[in-house]
């Protein structure tokens, strides 16, 4: 896989659609992030491919410490603030540069909510594999790695999807984002998001 990778998008949907082969995922308000975990070091991509490792290096540290070399991952670097997702917050890292970045990290920390994996470190690339497979690999992969890293929530039920859109607001999450389990991971709007952010919704997850 060549570096940077085009990213998978979202676009906007005003209600959760439902129906079979549908999975839901909690969708954060934070920086979109591709994480590399190469041989010796571990790059960041933001989602216009600039590499953005500077910006987070702590999410850095933590992925050099604890994945495999041939991960990459694909996810939201997101910074806790009195107990809620804080925006301003990633903004504000995402801006910095290196020594000021530095800063804001020893103040709030990042954490990375994952919600892809797009290379495996013994299966390869595994793009083309369906949502689903990509999910399991995914949990068996973090299954042993410890926060600041971690899958984001996910259901197949539109209940649950619902009600996390209707209460987790106020702790700041966006929405939720839909995928189909069938599908493969590309570049282009090839998902949905229910979000009531005041962002672009084609920002949004970049999911």
């Amino acid at each position: 896989m060549e570096y940077p990778v085009a990213v998978a998008l979202a676009e906007a949907v005003p209600t959760l659609p439902r129906g079979r082969g549908w999975w839901y995922e909690i969708k954060f308000d934070g920086h979109r992030t591709v994480l590399w975990r190469d041989a010796e070091t571990v790059r960041l991509q933001a989602r216009s491919g600039r590499t953005v490792t500077s910006a987070w290096m702590d999410l850095a540290v933590a992925g050099m410490n604890s994945l495999r070399p041939g991960t990459v991952l694909d996810g939201e670097a997101v910074i806790y603030n009195e107990g809620r997702v804080d925006f301003a917050a990633a903004q504000s890292r995402a801006a910095s540069g290196p020594v000021r970045a530095r800063e804001l990290a020893a103040v709030l920390p990042a954490s990375y909510a994952v919600w892809d994996l797009l290379a495996h470190p013994e299966l390869g690339d595994v793009r083309s594999h369906p949502y689903t497979e990509r999910r399991a690999l995914l949990l068996d992969l973090l299954h042993d790695v410890p926060p600041p890293i971690q899958a984001v929530p996910a259901t197949d039920d539109p209940d649950v999807a619902q009600l996390w859109y209707d209460t987790l607001q106020g702790q700041g999450i966006e929405g939720v984002v839909c995928k189909r389990a069938t599908s493969p991971y590309r570049a282009g709007r090839i998902w949905r998001v229910n979000c009531t952010s005041r962002s672009d919704p084609g920002r949004l997850i970049a999911v």
